[in-house]
């Protein structure tokens, strides 16, 4: 009996986990930028009203560990990282230059 609560008890948990928001509504992480000043990350705009969830995005294409990925100029534009949404089409395009202060706040 202990074994089947341990393991639904488990199950449940594992589901919750699949099933979380990547940010938090109302919340933003940050990240240090370059000369366009620094990233913010909103929970509202990257939450569950989108239909995101955390496995979207981590571990692929980013670590879960803030700062374990440092985006480049160069990676600006590409398919990969913010890319995979940020396309133009899915979400406005990362490599269109009056789109960067949608990221970027000085």
């Amino acid at each position: 009996m202990r074994v089947t609560i341990l393991l639904l008890t488990l199950l449940v948990a594992i589901a919750f986990v699949g099933n979380a928001m990547a940010v938090s509504p109302g919340k933003t992480v940050e990240y240090v930028g370059g000369e366009q000043g620094k990233v913010v990350f909103n929970g509202d705009t990257h939450g569950m009203k989108q239909g995101m969830k955390c496995p979207d995005c981590h571990p692929k294409p980013f670590a879960m560990k803030k700062g374990a990925f440092k985006m480049t100029k160069e990676d600006h534009g590409k398919p990969d990282f913010c890319g995979k949404c940020h396309d133009g089409t899915k979400a406005f395009s990362q490599s269109t230059e009056t789109d960067c202060v949608k990221c970027h706040k000085k």
